[in-house]
């Protein structure tokens, strides 16, 4: 199984490299940012990949995102600190066929990417629950109507990215990008950005 791990905490990395390394059937690549992950996913063609959720640069599900765009049947694994089902489904929604939040079960691990590799979906068992039953709506405040590609525009402003270097990002002209802010301050009900990037770090987006 060729495993490719997309993460910026060489911690984490080493961890899962721990992990998997207990099985010498296992093969793995590393990456520590969305540009470096996206180039190494085409040269190494992994069976399965773990992606953070909070890349510098582009977010997990915007590489999930670019990557399924070239090559819609990868198999990839969003990895992340939060544990809510919101960012499960957005997740799932993004085309990911798995969320690992990383205070699960370190045992769990390879049986979760085995599954991802052998066609299955893997969501932790109360996490898939609210994730099928759609309670994920009352997820972390006002984000609930926002769908991956907000939530990543969102974040991107957290981070202190401005417009311009949002619309770079994410390949859009920067007319796009303001328009999306725009409709992003209407739907949150900020009235700046300042009030946008304070509901980001409510919702532990940044």
């Amino acid at each position: 199984m060729r495993v490719l791990i997309v993460d910026d905490h060489p911690v984490v990395i080493s961890g899962c490299k721990a992990l998997l390394g207990t099985d010498p059937s296992i093969e793995i690549r590393e990456a520590m940012d969305g540009n470096s992950g996206y180039s190494a996913y085409f040269a190494f063609r992994p069976d399965v990949a773990v992606i953070d959720l909070n890349l510098p640069g582009v977010s997990g599900l915007e590489l999930c995102r670019r990557i399924l765009l070239r090559d819609p049947e990868a198999r990839i694994a969003i990895f992340s600190m939060n544990d809510d089902a919101f960012f499960a489904a957005r997740a799932i929604e993004a085309g990911a066929k798995g969320y690992i939040a990383k205070n699960d079960d370190p045992l769990l691990f390879i049986g979760a990417l085995r599954r991802i590799v052998d066609g299955g979906v893997y969501l932790q068992p109360e996490m898939a629950s609210e994730v099928a039953f759609n309670r994920t709506g009352a997820g972390p405040g006002k984000l609930a109507g926002l769908n991956a590609r907000e939530l990543e525009i969102l974040r991107l402003f957290a981070v202190g990215h401005t417009v311009v270097e949002i619309a770079d990002i994410l390949n859009v002209s920067p007319k796009t990008a303001a328009n999306n802010c725009t409709a992003l301050k209407q739907k949150l009900g900020a009235r700046s950005s300042v009030e946008l990037i304070r509901i980001a770090v409510d919702s532990k987006l940044a």
